[in-house]
């Protein structure tokens, strides 16, 4: 802690990203990120991006990534909002949409940026604790609030909720911004973008980095009607960080790429069926998942322990020391091949 710091400095509790080792020869199942390569589409318009024009700063308003947005979500361009990855996407909608007089309110399990942006932009929160089964509850949120964020499906559980509960939810708080953070939406569940035009305090938040397999990339988006998103272009526009022209032009050609989209995406969520089989079968206890990923527990070993096993077997999976889930293991869908070593794995272990 250095006297140079500002109070607020002080008190931030930073988010820990997942970890991105170094290790030859490995099995990384920690990051959530796609096993699969972007789409070729993708990746040619991203060359055709690096030439001389990389001189020249990029659209500001990223118009055609925009453009290509709203046509695949049948919403106006102006209902369009991207910044650098969904991260950035929810910090400017902290500090535009979340900070009222009354609480924002949160899962306690969730993503742990929500707990960071609060204290980052001074907005007093309350966590509302999953039930018994690790879901989210939507009465539980009628309470005295100035706002809601959840991710559907949520993270770290991959515990999805039905359309007919978040449309339940966002009416429920007429006149308080909820957020629905759907960055793992397209494993499985059913997007809340068809419910923005019947609600105008709705703003639905997506990502390029998993369905779309260009987390190096970093683009994000929200969907909402327009007053939401002018507010986030208000909050943009005064830092003026707008999507380079690679990632402008990637993002476009990825989210135009319908048929590289449902091969790969398919392929995961079979995946997930056989792994998911493979944990139960030795043991595991594991939350029904909609994500790219899969949350599980072995009744007989400590998750930490299980999880510094499989290190040693140049495994990596993702472990949170928290209380309720220190036993869990949230472990990314790979390739067939890569949940074969991990299960081959967990096998010399247990």
């Amino acid at each position: 802690m250095s006297k140079l710091w500002s109070p607020i400095v002080a008190a931030l509790k930073p988010y820990v990203p997942g970890e991105q080792p170094r290790m030859t020869d490995l099995v990384k199942l920690n990051t959530n990120e796609s096993p699969y390569g972007p789409s070729e589409k993708a990746l040619g318009a991203i060359r055709a991006a690096a030439d001389t024009d990389l001189r020249l700063y990029p659209d500001p308003v990223a118009l055609g990534l925009r453009e290509a947005i709203a046509a695949r979500h049948q919403v106006s361009v102006g209902e369009v909002f991207v910044g650098n990855g969904s991260d950035e996407v929810l910090a400017h909608t902290f500090a535009a949409l979340l900070k009222h007089d009354r609480p924002l309110l949160f899962p306690d399990i969730s993503y742990s940026f929500y707990t960071t942006y609060a204290g980052l932009f001074g907005i007093e929160a309350v966590e509302v604790p999953l039930d018994a089964a690790f879901r989210i509850d939507i009465a539980d949120y009628r309470r005295p609030s100035g706002a809601v964020i959840l991710p559907n499906p949520n993270a770290p559980t991959g515990i999805g909720l039905p359309l007919a509960e978040i449309e339940r939810l966002v009416a429920e708080h007429p006149g308080q911004p909820v957020v629905i953070d759907e960055a793992y939406i397209d494993f499985g569940g059913e997007s809340a973008i068809a419910l923005v035009p019947k609600y105008d305090n709705l703003l639905v938040v997506q990502t390029f980095s998993k369905s779309r397999a260009l987390a190096g990339l970093r683009v994000g988006f929200a969907i909402g009607q327009r007053p939401l998103i002018e507010a986030l272009e208000r909050v943009k526009d005064s830092f003026s960080y707008p999507l380079g022209r690679a990632a402008q032009a990637g993002a476009t050609a990825a989210i135009e790429d319908e048929a590289w989209f449902e091969a790969t995406r398919g392929k995961i969520i079979a995946s997930r069926a056989k792994l998911t089989s493979e944990l139960e079968k030795r043991g595991f206890e594991v939350l029904p998942s909609q994500a790219n990923f899969v949350f599980a527990r072995h009744p007989g070993h400590a998750g930490q322990t299980l999880a510094a096993k499989l290190r040693e077997r140049a495994v990596i999976v993702r472990h949170f020391a928290k209380p309720r889930i220190a036993d869990f293991l949230r472990i990314t869908i790979g390739t067939d091949a890569e949940c074969a070593k991990l299960v081959a794995a967990l096998d010399e272990v247990l």
